[in-house]
């Protein structure tokens, strides 16, 4: 068990970064930052920030010098840093762990292996993996294998040439080739895990997409009991299977009452960001927990919540051209709304900037209100 005020080192800087920082300075612990923007939001509250690259010699030598014990932010940090830094003190995820987030492919394959249910799907790695793809994989969706997220790297093809012409402008970079199935929604699942193999499992949210980007995540899910379960029973075994320590999210398709696994974030995840304002522990301490060590948090949510994420489109709704800082008076008005700003230094469309969570005892009034000051902000809903 390590304890504060011991120092961690954090792997990632960005607003999933800044929230650990946040709950790990809380229970009284040290931190700090390696990540390569010198203006990263969890690198400009860290105790220390170092400016390098993911894979920079000098900066894992300090973090192994230094810190007690390591973590990552996203997926896409090179496992081989993981691993290097695994030889001198406790890396939870292990590099395992997340290398098989970082592929698509990898990932596909894990779940194949271990029987979890997915959509079908092929490797693409050329021209002819294309001609030679199942015909029941079209209409498909085209992904590339490694870097795609929030919808980027990803291309709806309803035909094995429009495939073809897609995999031209993805570049011929390695790809996986999956079914497109008719979603009735969307859930995903947080969960924490421990050493021991102790499982905590937030509730699961519902969650709507806009452009690609998760838009509106609702806690409680409208979901039947036993479908929140299982999907619970799935993550939980998914994280077994990987032998994974921390905070791990698990998304899901449900197609006519069934759950498709989508994909695995070994990571905090957005849809999980109601626990910072509704559940006892939220994601970020379970991750510190993890860790470090120490007992899983309370995973319950003792409100019921909406969280709406606010992007970067909105400071340049006055002006298409230059930047304007949203009047956040309107927000926090709302007496049950909770806002969390990123502290980005530059807005651009699509960008996270920041979030709101409404709370409250009644799920049909939180939505509605959620809604309401969604739709105050600026929000539409195209």
């Amino acid at each position: 068990m390590i304890l504060p005020p011991a120092t961690l080192g954090m792997l990632g800087g960005g607003q999933l970064g800044r929230f650990f920082v946040i709950a790990a300075r809380e229970i009284g612990y040290r931190v700090i930052v390696l990540d390569p923007d010198p203006q990263s939001p969890a690198g400009r509250i860290a105790d220390q920030h170092l400016v390098a690259a993911y894979d920079d010699g000098d900066a894992l030598d300090r973090m192994a010098e230094f810190c007690a014990a390591v973590t990552t932010e996203f997926e896409n940090v090179p496992a081989g840093s993981l691993a290097y830094l695994s030889k001198f003190l406790a890396v939870r995820p292990s590099a395992e762990a997340v290398a098989i987030s970082q592929n698509r492919v990898a990932e596909k394959s894990f779940l194949k292996q271990h029987g979890f249910p997915h959509a079908s799907w092929t490797d693409i790695r050329s021209e002819a993996d294309v001609a030679q793809a199942s015909a029941d994989l079209f209409p498909g969706i085209l992904k590339v294998a490694r870097f795609g997220y929030d919808g980027k790297g990803q291309v709806r093809v309803m035909s094995r040439q429009e495939a073809l012409l897609a995999f031209r402008q993805l570049k011929n970079e390695p790809c996986v080739l999956e079914q497109l199935l008719a979603l009735d929604y969307e859930i995903s699942v947080v969960l924490a895990r421990d050493e021991a193999g102790s499982v905590k499992c937030f509730a699961p949210a519902e969650n709507s997409h806009r452009h690609g980007i998760l838009d509106v995540s609702m806690v409680p899910a409208r979901t039947t009991g036993c479908m929140a379960g299982d999907a619970q029973e799935i993550a939980e075994g998914i994280a077994q299977e990987m032998g994974y320590v921390g905070t791990l999210a698990v998304e899901f398709f449900v197609v006519r009452g069934q759950l498709f696994v989508n994909e695995i974030a070994p990571r905090p995840h957005n849809s999980g960001h109601y626990s910072i304002d509704a559940c006892i522990t939220n994601q970020f301490e379970q991750q510190v927990r993890a860790l470090t060590g120490l007992p899983l948090g309370e995973a319950r949510a003792h409100s019921a919540a909406v969280m709406v994420n606010l992007l970067g489109d909105l400071w340049y709704l006055q002006d298409p051209h230059h930047s304007h800082e949203p009047d956040w008076a309107q927000l926090l008005a709302v007496p049950n709304l909770k806002l969390h700003l990123y502290g980005k230094h530059h807005a651009r469309p699509g960008r996270k900037m920041g979030h709101f969570t409404v709370i409250g005892s009644d799920a049909q009034k939180v939505q509605e209100s959620a809604l309401a000051a969604r739709r105050l902000i600026g929000i539409g809903d195209d």
